[in-house]
């Protein structure tokens, strides 16, 4: 059965790299029917934040990635740990090290003098004297002293790293706090994992732990490492660029499924298809298929993927979701009137809801521009007649193509042009010449609100020529 984790670190925000790569993981386990795993990797116990561990299982509930059985958290792990340490060094696979600080910048110095890659130079790997005084020793691993560190990517293909690039490196601390390499190998061996997907900032890690697999014969994962994600110029993506909170993407009104749509093709592809339901990215994901180069963020492609999804939202579900921008439209009786003529304008749920407002608040000022060349000559003696002709209409007028039809009247019977009744219409409704459709206006104010702000169009037109 598949296994696959996603393992962030409660030091900050979850971003959108971090999501991509859970999505991948999460993608991965659906595929085949197995199990998602979520690991939170605290064991740097100074830097651990509270609301950064929130924020990231905020995160993760907002866009409906699920995971499997209770969230592993590494700081209640050391027992555990430090078992395996004591094994190690039982089975003389580890060792202490008692190399001071002073010592070991000594050697870094002397290495960087002959143009030579720091490394640990392995002093204490068979040491069997006496300990020097006052230093309390850190547990190095022996790894390979000959050889290569051969492992197959699923991404990447075959990563051959010459033993000799892996010195002995420290696996507990002086103060025996386990280190990050070592907490890892062991536990994505124990939690089962199958398959390990992550970013390839942590390709070098790799060779370090399957040095920690194969010393407590722990049987490889397959590991993908994942290309970053760059800014549209190539560059690291920064937080300018859109690495940021996932949770901010929710607030600047962005929707989880065109988030997640978006991220998946970063890095992925099916063809020429770009949108994806979640269930067809289930259907159709496997990481063999993940891209190797690096994908650009695009934030233009994500606006358009977010209104794709706003259009295509049922009514209720969309309503409801606004309460959360602060529109509460649940109960209104022109609902679905009110979203279609809104939601074509609105890139995002931030954007929709201000279009919303526009129609639903009668304007308390009008644009200085608009009004001057709306609001001129004959201005009120059309608008009057238009106000007129709604409150006399023989039938009652519920839907746009009725209103619409009322427009067409008074165009014909005036014997004019639609902007004459259009601008002028427009700016008394809305108070500038932006926003919907006129009959879809009316429509959801309906005709009694419709002639009040008219009438109020007039008062101030009537103001400003006193």
């Amino acid at each position: 059965m598949t296994v696959t984790r996603f393992a962030p670190s409660p030091t900050g925000y979850l971003h959108i790299g971090g999501l991509r790569t859970a999505l991948f993981s999460w993608l991965t386990a659906q595929h085949s029917g197995g199990k998602f795993l979520l690991r939170i990797e605290d064991t740097d116990l100074s830097r651990n934040s509270d609301e950064a561990l929130d924020a990231i299982i905020r995160a993760f509930d907002w866009v409906g990635l699920g995971y499997d059985g209770e969230v592993v958290y590494q700081s209640q792990r050391f027992e555990l740990y430090t078992k395996y340490i004591n094994q190690l060094l039982d089975e003389g696979k580890a060792y202490k090290c008692y190399m001071s600080k002073e010592e070991l910048s000594a050697l870094r110095e002397e290495q960087m003098a002959n143009k030579e890659r720091a490394r640990y130079d392995g002093r204490y790997r068979d040491f069997d004297g006496t300990p020097p005084e006052g230093v309390e020793p850190v547990i190095r691993i022996k790894a390979p002293l000959e050889g290569n560190i051969l492992f197959t990517d699923g991404v990447k293909g075959e990563i051959c790293i010459a033993s000799s690039e892996v010195d002995d490196f420290v696996i507990a601390r002086a103060d025996g706090t386990p280190t990050y390499n070592f907490v890892v190998a062991i536990d994505d061996a124990l939690m089962g994992l199958t398959q390990v997907i992550r970013g390839d900032d942590h390709l070098y890690n790799t060779p370090k732990q399957i040095v920690v697999y194969n010393a407590l014969g722990f049987a490889l994962p397959e590991f993908y490492h994942v290309a970053m994600i760059n800014n549209e110029q190539g560059k690291k993506l920064s937080k300018r660029d859109g690495a940021t909170d996932v949770m901010e993407y929710q607030k600047l009104g962005f929707l989880p499924e065109a988030l997640l749509n978006f991220l998946v093709r970063l890095g992925w592809s099916h063809g020429d298809q770009e949108i994806f339901s979640l269930s067809e990215m289930i259907e159709l994901f496997e990481p063999k298929n993940i891209n190797k180069s690096a994908s650009s963020y695009n934030l233009d492609k994500l606006l358009w993927l977010n209104a794709h999804y706003i259009k295509n939202m049922p009514h209720t579900q969309l309503a409801k979701l606004l309460t959360d921008y602060g529109i509460e439209i649940e109960g209104h009786d022109r609902l679905e009137i009110l979203l279609d003529a809104t939601r074509e304008r609105g890139k995002t749920m931030v954007e929709l809801a201000e279009q919303i407002t526009i129609i639903l608040n009668a304007p308390t000022e009008y644009n200085p521009k608009n009004a001057k060349k709306a609001f001129k000559g004959d201005v009120v003696e059309i608008i009057q007649g238009f106000a007129v002709m709604l409150k006399e209409w023989e039938k009652p007028l519920h839907i746009p193509s009725e209103y619409h039809a009322v427009l067409d009247k008074f165009v014909q019977t005036k014997e004019i042009g639609f902007g004459k009744i259009g601008q002028p219409l427009r700016v008394a409704l809305l108070g500038s010449m932006t926003g919907s459709g006129l009959d879809e206006i009316m429509a959801i104010i309906g005709v009694d609100e419709t002639v009040n702000r008219i009438s109020r169009a007039i008062e101030f037109i009537s103001d400003k020529e006193s």
